[in-house]
């Protein structure tokens, strides 16, 4: 069979039945792009309709480096050509793949299928790191890809090389052809917008529809029209979803409504903004159209379709009638919690992504939903709107990159304790040579963590500084924990680290030597907790504490430190306080998506690490008072409590660091007519002593007072507002009996003076 001919035959099934084929042209590079180029001309697609992603430049189609193959995430092509020679990924995979449209080609260049566990180099650079060489890596993923290539069905495989002349001529050997043959054709299912009349959305709403599916979901969001609704939608990448959201959004703001869109970045609401527009449009209201610059519409019947990011939006959100939260899975719980002010509110999820999967939604936020005084109403998406349901690349993508990996169902799990369970260490081969093992760990990651990636897939088998330990229950893991070693750098790398060079795969040691100025730290060796995770049906039973309790003592042998690093929250904080790590560090910018700080906390196991440790604890309690009342003037009171708490007792007396001076001022606050304003800085200092160590008996809300006001500074009208004071003067008295308070420790001059006003 000729290349022609079994890109003709592949092409017209791909059309008969609105699904998708995959052809691999597998050999050296320039024949790959020498048969790439004959596949697409013996087609009749237009050159608009073709993408071509690679490094190599000079092509008359389009053409997109892998590193911005994002860009083609919400678009369509007839024909997308990824050449995986070089600056190949996971992620691109993943990314290109979605842009094939129903009766599309994706065509893959390759190297010959049996060299690929030994070539595709830039999968090796992505997870090397040092000390460890790329010899060290694995190939397994590569294994795998070659595995799912060969036997999945709707792959065709054609073997391509040039006899090295300069007429380059070309030879095609059809390995597999790829045909599946299916009996029935498909095709969309199509939307009747005259069943619609039971909703106030206008008819152009539903005919804008691509799916019926995608209509019904249009119909649940009108539910958004009246106060006391929340919805949430979810959907597989490629159903329609954001779409769907978008035609909501333009019929609510067509009706007057202020609409408030949130997600992680404006970019994943770009199909939303673009559905919203052309609607309004069509109806005849748009009024300011969208930009990036700008991204709001406007309507002449007084609604508003706005954008902000998730922290902006919780601000926001019960002063507009419609939150609308795109990509909800990928923004923090608390901040989702927050969305709940809005009088309605959707949250519109990605299930399965190439970019990041979304089930953590349903484990992390579903119940709070549900106890929210809003009526909820559930919908998911199912048929995909550029191709038909069943399509063998879909299925094909979703296998080899675990893009539907899910945890044991919660039967199994449930019963789980600390004391039922075997602590395992698992090995990459494991994994690589256990679907269902492998599925379960990387399906416990997924709910987890809501970014996680196909290229986490990668790290998980082949990288060499990952260890990964589990706790299982009846044979099925419960718990797991991925641990990345970290440090042991040399003293030329470390130099280079400390002026200013970035040092892969080691990130503890990065920021405590570039940032904080430790030549030193990157010297003693450690092991990074780059994820934990406990099955949803037996969270916050003890099994997390019980997995790092296993690693510590696996481990604390053998390396200086264990360590953290995560967007800090007071349950997070309190967590790990609670698991022996200290604070070391708190990053001075918020996560745009989360509004979080990051936190890096360490746990020494050796004198090294202890050393290590000790140092960072003391350099970040000389700090942190003065970047509170600056840079982190902002942070959650309830954070800074809690990050300053995981530092550890100093083992030092409050009372002897102030003299008889300064404990007569404090007294005079506490019982006479002394005010703060008088001795603002010794309130600082008895602050940060009992935010460090817990000084005196004081109540939640009095310590909150003490990090707003003494140590960050806020006015007094905004502390007494936020902490639910009655009134501003009320809040200053209560600095009174916070002074009286830390007089019980002042000892004979603090009696002197109290009895003075007695």
């Amino acid at each position: 069979m000729t290349l022609a001919a079994l890109v003709g035959d592949l092409h017209a099934e791909a059309r008969r039945t609105n699904e998708r084929r995959l052809l691999v042209l597998a050999g050296n590079r320039e024949a790959g792009i020498d048969a790439a180029y004959s596949t697409i001309e013996s087609t009749d697609i237009d050159s608009e309709e073709v993408s071509l992603v690679t490094t190599r430049e000079g092509f008359r189609y389009p053409r997109l480096p892998p590193s911005k193959a994002d860009e083609l995430l919400g678009t369509t092509r007839e024909i997308v050509v990824l050449d995986c020679h070089e600056d190949f990924s996971a992620n691109t995979l993943g990314q290109v793949t979605g842009a094939v449209d129903g009766g599309g080609l994706l065509v893959v260049l390759t190297p010959p299928l049996d060299e690929i566990p030994d070539q595709l180099d830039a999968l090796v650079d992505q997870v090397a790191v040092p000390p460890f060489d790329r010899s060290a890596v694995g190939n397994r993923f590569r294994q795998r890809l070659v595995e799912t290539l060969t036997t999945h069905p709707g792959i065709a495989i054609a073997t391509v090389e040039t006899d090295g002349t300069p007429e380059a001529s070309l030879s095609v050997t059809v390995e597999r052809d790829g045909l599946s043959h299916p009996a029935i054709e498909q095709s969309r299912s199509a939307p009747n917008p005259s069943t619609r009349t039971d909703t106030p959305f206008p008819t152009v709403a539903f005919e804008a529809c691509l799916t019926a599916d995608q209509a019904r979901a249009v119909a649940h969001l009108a539910a958004l029209s009246e106060p006391g609704h929340a919805v949430v939608l979810e959907a597989d990448r490629g159903r329609g979803k954001s779409s769907a959201a978008g035609l909501a959004a333009g019929s609510l703001a067509a009706a007057g409504r202020d609409v408030l869109v949130t997600a992680p970045a404006f970019d994943n609401t770009a199909a939303l903004f673009t559905r919203a527009e052309r609607l309004l449009d069509q109806l005849g209201v748009l009024s300011t159209a969208a930009n990036t610059a700008q991204p709001r519409l406007s309507t002449t019947t007084d609604g508003r379709i706005r954008f902000r990011t998730p922290p902006e939006a919780t601000a926001l959100a019960s002063e507009v009638d419609i939150v609308i939260a795109d990509e909800a899975a990928a923004i923090p719980v608390d901040l989702l919690e927050d969305l709940l002010a809005a009088p309605s509110v959707a949250f519109c999820t990605t299930v399965h992504g190439y970019e990041g999967t979304g089930r953590g939604f349903d484990v992390r936020f579903r119940d709070r939903l549900a106890e929210s005084e809003h009526t909820v109403d559930a919908i998911e998406l199912h048929e995909p709107i550029r191709y038909a349901r069943g399509d063998p690349v879909e299925s094909w993508l979703f296998r080899t990159l675990l893009l539907d990996a899910q945890p044991p169902v919660d039967q199994l799990a449930a019963g789980a304790t600390p004391e039922s369970v075997s602590y395992r260490q698992l090995t990459a081969d494991e994994l690589a040579d256990d679907e269902q093992l492998l599925r379960s760990v990387f399906g416990l990651l997924v709910v987890a963590h809501y970014r996680t990636e196909p290229t986490d897939l990668v790290r998980l088998l082949d990288a060499p500084n990952l260890q990964i330990r589990a706790l299982e229950h009846d044979g099925h893991v419960v718990s797991v924990a991925v641990l990345a070693r970290e440090g042991g750098l040399d003293a030329d790398l470390r130099a280079a680290m400390y002026e200013g060079q970035r040092v892969r795969g080691n990130m503890l040691p990065d920021v405590l030597t570039s940032q904080l100025r430790d030549e030193a730290a990157a010297e003693p060796v450690g092991y990074r907790v780059m994820r934990i995770a406990t099955h949803h049906a037996v969270r916050s039973g003890g099994l997390g504490s019980q997995l790092l309790d296993r690693c510590y003592e696996e481990f604390g042998e053998t390396v200086d430190w264990l360590g953290v690093g995560y967007g800090a929250t007071p349950q997070l904080l309190d967590f790990w306080r609670s698991n022996g790590y200290r604070t070391v560090h708190l990053s001075i910018t918020a996560n745009d998506r989360s509004g979080e700080h990051s936190a890096l906390m360490l746990r020494p196991c050796s004198a090294a690490g202890q050393a290590l440790t000790d140092r960072h604890v003391d350099w970040f309690r000389d700090r942190i008072g003065t970047m509170l009342s600056d840079m982190l003037s902002d942070l959650d009171a309830a954070v800074v409590r809690e990050a300053l708490a995981a530092t550890g007792s100093s083992g030092g007396d409050i009372a002897e660091t102030f003299d008889d001076r300064e404990w007569q001022l404090i007294a005079g606050v506490g019982y006479g007519p002394g005010t703060y304003e008088a001795a603002p800085h010794l309130f600082h200092r008895l602050a940060m002593a009992q935010l460090f160590e817990s000084a005196a008996d004081l109540s939640d809300r009095q310590e909150r007072l003490l990090v707003r006001k003494v140590v960050q500074g806020e006015p007094w009208e905004s502390v007494a507002s936020d902490l639910d004071f009655a009134s501003t003067s009320q809040c200053m008295r209560e600095m009174g009996a916070i002074a009286r308070a830390f007089s019980e420790l002042g000892g004979d001059v603090v009696d002197a003076e109290r009895k003075r006003y007695e």
